[in-house]
């Protein structure tokens, strides 16, 4: 857990995934202040009113966003370093294009320690080592410590992806009540009381993988 004065601006839509994203940040930066908005468009005007050290934006949950206005954004404030959280399949050339914009990629199913990692270089660019210490963050565990079983994990991994009881069903091959019955296991098994719980334990402890 490390202290910090710092700011940060978080675009994603209010889903399980921002709260666990939102999780991982405020357990190892409790002092981090966090402004959040669901609006893409409104980052030009939070931005322009300065006081961040970094901006992370969530690209699959904010909508297609033209590379030329990504571009634009990182020409106006070059100064705020910025994170991409992006999807798997993001093109190669789209890629090379907002790495060299200056944008720091990261998928946005990286495990809590590749976040962790990311966001700790960027929080201390053109900062002094001794002025932010380094983040010590734990080590991920593959299980938990209650084993889940392999069609229990496919749903968590779903769970995670924030879809919903019929999507995980039809992509699974089952039925609605199955899928129900597996998520009571999975919240049995973790000691989690709610689903956002859930996820945020699973996020955090690197229990699934995209």
């Amino acid at each position: 857990m490390l202290t910090s004065s710092k700011a940060a601006l978080i675009a994603a839509a209010p889903t399980l995934h921002r709260q666990g994203l939102l999780f991982t940040l405020r357990d190892t930066w409790p002092d981090l202040s966090i402004t959040l908005t669901p609006d893409p468009a409104r980052l030009p005007e939070l931005l322009k009113a300065g006081g961040y050290n970094l901006a992370i934006l969530d690209l699959p949950l904010l909508g297609p966003i033209p590379p030329v206005v990504l571009a634009h954004l990182r020409l106006l404030y070059p100064r705020v370093p910025m994170l991409l959280l992006t999807g798997q399949r993001l093109q190669p050339a789209l890629r090379q294009h907002l790495t060299q914009t200056g944008y720091t990629l990261l998928c946005r199913h990286a495990t809590p320690t590749e976040v962790v990692t990311a966001v700790h270089a960027l929080l201390i660019r053109n900062e002094s080592p001794s002025s932010f210490p380094t983040a010590q963050p734990t080590g991920r565990r593959e299980q938990p410590g209650t084993a889940f079983s392999v069609r229990e994990l496919d749903v968590l991994r779903l769970v995670v992806a924030d879809c919903c009881n019929r999507e995980i069903a039809d992509r699974l091959c089952l039925s609605v009540r199955t899928v129900e019955s597996h998520r009571r296991a999975l919240l049995q098994k973790a000691g989690a009381k709610t689903l956002v719980g859930l996820v945020v334990q699973a996020v955090r402890e690197g229990w699934v993988t995209a």
